[in-house]
């Protein structure tokens, strides 16, 4: 195992996690590991299967190259974002559950909230 890439992918996963203000459960979840196989992820104790990484990349809304650690923005450390758009991928996480009417009305709701 490469242990390096292993701490990027892990270092990387968390802060991306945590942005977006989820659980190591909830995230475990999504992608389709046990929450303790998830825990040795972040912890960089394991290098996750290409399906797996790809499903990582997904819900953490990272691009491949972020999560490996070879953009620019990545070598630089965790990715600092304006504070709101945690909140926005937290929302992008929670409407991505909803069926078509639940989400017709959130859509609804955020378009008065707006005005």
């Amino acid at each position: 195992m490469n242990e390096e890439l292993a701490a990027t992918i892990g270092t990387i996963s968390r802060a991306a996690r945590e942005q977006m203000g989820l659980t190591q459960a909830e995230v475990a979840d999504r992608v389709g590991l046990v929450p303790p196989v998830y825990s040795r992820l972040e912890r960089g104790q394991m290098l996750p299967s290409v399906p797996t990484l790809y499903r990582l990349c997904t819900e953490l809304m990272l691009s491949p190259e972020d999560l490996l650690g070879l953009s620019e923005s990545s070598k630089k450390g965790p990715r600092t974002r304006p504070e709101d758009e945690a909140s926005l991928r937290r929302l992008l996480f929670l409407a991505r559950k909803l069926d078509e009417r639940k989400l017709d009305a959130l859509l609804r709701v955020a378009t008065e909230l707006a005005r």
